[in-house]
């Protein structure tokens, strides 16, 4: 199944199905088995691997069961901004904290 940027959400979840059924598959693992060492219902594993909705938790459980921690690593989590930058982007935007002692005539 082909996924664009642009895919609804049940696409998405169904694409993400098909690719954790796939690896169980390969890995010759029934989804009793799977379950169990993932530490999820069968239940879970089946509505997760059909696209029917599942917690973050059971996809987390089973990528690891899995050994596929490389799919999790690659959600890239939000890159911090560097203190440097968060100055120079302070200074850039300056606005006076404080009245200056400055007298004005």
């Amino acid at each position: 199944m082909e996924i664009k940027r642009d895919s609804s959400v049940e696409e998405w979840e169904a694409a993400l199905g098909a690719q954790v059924r796939r690896a169980r598959l390969i890995e010759d693992v029934d989804q009793a088995s799977l379950a169990e060492r993932a530490n999820v219902s069968v239940g879970a594993l089946a509505n997760l691997e059909h696209g029917r909705g599942a917690r973050v938790q059971t996809l987390i459980r089973v990528c690891r069961a899995l050994g596929r921690e490389d799919w999790l690593a690659s959600l890239e989590p939000e890159r911090a901004r560097s203190p440097l930058a968060l100055a120079r982007a302070q200074e850039r935007s300056h606005e006076p904290r404080r009245a200056s002692n400055r007298r004005r005539s």
